[in-house]
């Protein structure tokens, strides 16, 4: 079972801007604006995400691990590295992580500087233009044995034969015993 958690923080005249379902950040690089390649001096809007998805985990929860794609697998990425420190806000034992990145903010570093010991399979489109592969790799070397799983394509997730045998062989790790 998934639960979405939609990032607290509306993007002013994003290309998909409509009353319904207006786009949506986990925190902006510049005044109502992101770029993943940025090192943002002021980034803004982080406190009040990770706020966010704590309240998530503990209203709707408990949960066995995070699912993020692009800024929200950045976002996943900074949790893991709180839930590796031993966080209580965020109890979760592993995290997919598609299409994602370090930040390159001097403020996020702090999230980066131990490698994060938390089970993750980071996900990497070899031909995605918005989060490059270089950037998702980036990532997964932040990580202590992460499990990376390259597919062909762009900029989303991937979900043909090949990735969702290796979707089910990571999250077989997690699945309790029989009887237990």
């Amino acid at each position: 079972e998934l639960v979405a958690v939609s990032a607290p923080h509306a993007v002013p005249g994003g290309e998909d801007d409509d009353a319904d379902d207006p786009p949506r950040g986990w925190w902006f690089s510049g005044p109502g604006t992101f770029e993943a390649g940025e090192a943002a001096a002021a980034p803004a809007g982080l406190e009040e995400s990770l706020s966010a998805v704590a309240a998530a985990l503990e209203e709707h929860g408990p949960f066995d691990g995070l699912l993020g794609f692009s800024q929200g697998a950045a976002l996943a990425a900074m949790v893991c590295a709180l839930r590796a420190r031993g966080d209580p806000r965020f109890p979760v034992a592993f995290a997919i992580l598609v299409a994602g990145f370090a930040s390159r903010a001097p403020a996020h570093g702090h999230f980066y500087r131990d490698p994060i010991a938390l089970p993750t399979l980071h996900v990497v489109g070899d031909t995605d233009a918005v989060i490059t592969a270089s950037l998702s790799l980036e990532l997964a070397q932040r990580f202590v044995e992460p499990v990376v799983l390259s597919h062909p394509g762009g900029h989303f997730v991937p979900a043909a034969a090949p990735q969702k045998k290796a979707y089910l062989d990571f999250l077989e790790r997690f699945r309790p015993e029989q009887g237990q």
